[in-house]
């Protein structure tokens, strides 16, 4: 019998509703509950194989201190209390929180189906879940699909929308052949993300930064950073699976108001922390209680601020709304407040002449002293990116005005001065080659004095003849002309380089596959430095260099968490088959290889000599790619398009001074129409 006929012959009553099994309780290990208050439960639960039935308690205590003040009370002297209990006659299984890994493959089917199904069907091949004091005490039953059978044993609700439950059974018998099978790659890797997931009372709220077992000292890698849970948040979100991403953006936003302290002075109030970890405090009286411990870089190594964690913060929550189609999260007034203490912080009027963001070193993904103090391409082009996705977030009122104003016109002064002096190729090295120096002048054309002498010998034999790409810093009299690729990335993903430009990044990265891909996706910059270089630039850092060798961490390293952006650029670009050569390049190597954090040597050969293994954003990064891949469709939700109204927009005056012609204009040749 067809589903359809199934459903339409079902005798049952139409249920009040159709619940969805991806959003809802079902087996027990999703939604463990909602309260936003303290819970109630055993500390020490051996298994992970059952979740307990929580209670609630909502007590609150006095705790001046910079934890987070929701409580979770456990008392040593209750027993836990068990109500879930899962039969799996068959092959199923349960491996740990929030999964069920069974071989039933119609349980994606059936996602959007009514859990109340009581089924008498007399056949060997199901498999049978019974959920005690649960949303149904009936065990639901479902009959295993083998090859292209698509058969549900037992009976199906009817909802009340009659055209809903046609579209969902129309959905069932048109993807008869085309069921997703996971590789078992992908299931390892999704088993090791689930296992990863940081719960705080009984919420998951993130993902540690590694899970090595064989770790003694995992110094800060327990805990759950903002820049690498991004990749996690992106996999879960296209899996369905939003709960812990909202979780995640409600619970950071709490810690920017928390008081940050080094040495008696305080940074700007909309700055995020760099990571958090929960921690068990105990109590009186022979109880506990959860709390979350923030860092905003006083524990950090070097002291560094961490300047992009709020960037990505704002990135993050945008995707959220555009994946799950939820807006409500952006419009809440304490979110709203959230993105404009982030921007006012780097809005900020300065000393700065240029439209771009002024750092310090270490304060992104390269978090060490790495010579990439001043303006680096990473910061302009996530800072970019939060930029627009603030612009689509915030709330037009009269108390945003103002803030929307000024995003507007820092986005075209940004967009205008990374694509007219970061640029390079061919021609524009050769321009570089022929400047005269030392021009006093309202139309000197070395505006930052650059001298020829500072082109690196290798970039001239370097850079192919059809391709260029970003440099990684430009201040007066220097220009930084290393590859970073996270920066040349972000730039295509959000259009800060025009059409012209990112095409001729991938073009560079195609040209250049052995330097910037190699054994193992990607180079975090190219190339190294070396020898005296390396003394002088990283303070002889010797965990960028291995045996007095570069090509390590992050002095041209190669970072496999750097696949899903690159992944995300090339369809953005159509040039898809650049990401797959590049995934299933990764794809034969890091479950072998346990999932390192980073890979050493110029080709990316070797196993990072200090790498943690089983690194979170590296098995997150994976799976990302591997699920924009198979669909392109939803990835593009995740990247702008140019956005040419920028280009119109002045507010330099130079015109109406009459000094100088604004040279705004050239930035519209380079557009593709």
């Amino acid at each position: 019998m067809s589903v359809m006929n199934l459903i339409r012959n079902s005798p049952m009553k139409l249920p009040s509703r159709v619940l969805n099994l991806r959003n809802s309780s079902f087996f027990g290990f999703r939604h463990w509950f909602h309260h936003p208050f303290p819970c109630e439960r055993k500390l020490f639960c051996k298994t992970n194989a059952f979740l307990p039935n929580f209670s609630y308690n909502s007590q609150f205590h006095a705790y001046p201190s910079r934890f987070l003040p929701f409580r979770r009370v456990i008392n040593n002297t209750k027993k836990p209390n068990w109500s879930t209990s899962l039969d799996l006659s068959q092959s199923g299984s349960v491996s740990r929180p929030y999964v069920v890994s069974t071989d039933v493959r119609v349980a994606s089917r059936v996602r959007d189906l009514s859990t109340s199904v009581e089924t008498r069907v007399k056949d060997q091949n199901l498999d049978k879940f019974y959920l005690q004091n649960g949303i149904n005490v009936n065990p639901f039953v479902v009959e295993r699909i083998e090859k292209d059978e698509n058969v549900l044993g037992g009976e199906v609700p009817v909802a009340e929308d009659v055209n809903n439950v046609k579209n969902i059974g129309e959905a069932l018998e048109g993807r008869k052949s085309g069921i997703k099978v996971e590789s078992d790659i992908e299931k390892e890797a999704w088993n090791l993300l689930r296992g990863a997931v940081v719960t705080y009372c009984g919420s998951p709220v993130g993902t540690v930064a590694a899970n090595d077992p064989g770790d003694k000292q995992p110094l800060n890698y327990d805990q759950v950073f903002i820049r690498d849970f991004v990749p996690s948040a992106l996999a879960f979100l296209l899996k369905g699976e939003g709960e812990l991403v909202k979780n995640f953006l409600l619970h950071t936003l709490q810690l920017q108001s928390w008081e940050k302290t080094v040495d008696c002075y305080s940074p700007g109030q909309g700055l995020m922390p760099a990571s958090f970890k929960v921690r068990t405090v105990p109590l009186d009286g022979n109880k506990f209680e959860e709390v979350l411990d923030p860092d905003f870089g006083e524990s950090a190594i070097g002291r560094v601020a961490p300047v992009d964690s709020g960037l990505w913060w704002i990135i993050l929550l945008r995707a959220y709304g555009k994946i799950t189609g939820d807006c409500t999260l952006q419009e809440r007034v304490d979110v709203q407040t959230g993105i404009k203490l982030i921007l006012n912080l780097c809005l900020a009027d300065g000393f700065d002449m240029f439209p771009s963001l002024l750092v310090t070193d270490g304060s992104c993904m390269i978090d060490r002293r790495m010579g990439i103090h001043g303006h680096p391409l990473e910061i302009q082009a996530l800072f970019y990116a939060a930029l627009r996705s603030s612009l689509e977030m915030l709330t037009a009122n009269e108390s945003s005005k103002n803030l929307i104003r000024a995003i507007n016109n820092r986005l075209s002064a940004l967009s205008f001065h990374i694509r007219e002096y970061y640029w390079v190729d061919m021609k524009k090295i050769n321009e570089i080659y022929r400047y005269k120096t030392e021009e006093y002048s309202m139309d000197a054309t070395n505006k930052f004095n650059i001298y020829p002498e500072q082109i690196p010998s290798w970039l001239m034999d370097w850079i192919p003849e059809e391709g260029g790409y970003l440099i990684g810093n430009l201040q007066p009299a220097h220009m930084d002309f290393r590859f970073f690729t996270l920066g040349n990335l972000w730039s295509i993903v959000s259009s800060l380089g025009t059409p012209k430009q990112n095409e001729a990044i991938l073009n560079l990265i195609e040209a250049k596959w052995g330097d910037i891909v190699g054994h193992m996706p990607l180079k975090i910059l190219y190339p190294a430095v070396e020898n005296e270089e390396w003394r002088i630039i990283t303070g002889s850092d010797p965990k960028n260099t291995v045996l007095c060798s570069p090509w390590s961490y992050h002095n041209g390293g190669s970072w496999p968490t750097l696949l899903w952006q690159f992944t995300l650029a090339c369809i953005k670009m159509r040039r898809l088959e650049l990401a797959e050569k590049a995934v299933a390049l990764a794809e034969k190597r890091l479950s072998i290889d346990h999932w390192p954090e980073y890979y050493d040597t110029r080709n990316g050969k070797f196993i990072g000599k200090q790498s943690r293994l089983y690194q979170t954003w590296t098995i997150a990064g994976f799976l990302t790619s591997k699920m924009m891949l198979e669909n392109p469709e939803t990835a593009s939700l995740l990247f702008w398009d140019e956005d040419y109204n920028l280009l119109e927009i002045c507010v330099c005056g130079l015109s109406k001074s009459g000094r100088k012609k604004c040279s705004r204009g050239a930035a519209r040749s380079q557009i593709l129409i």
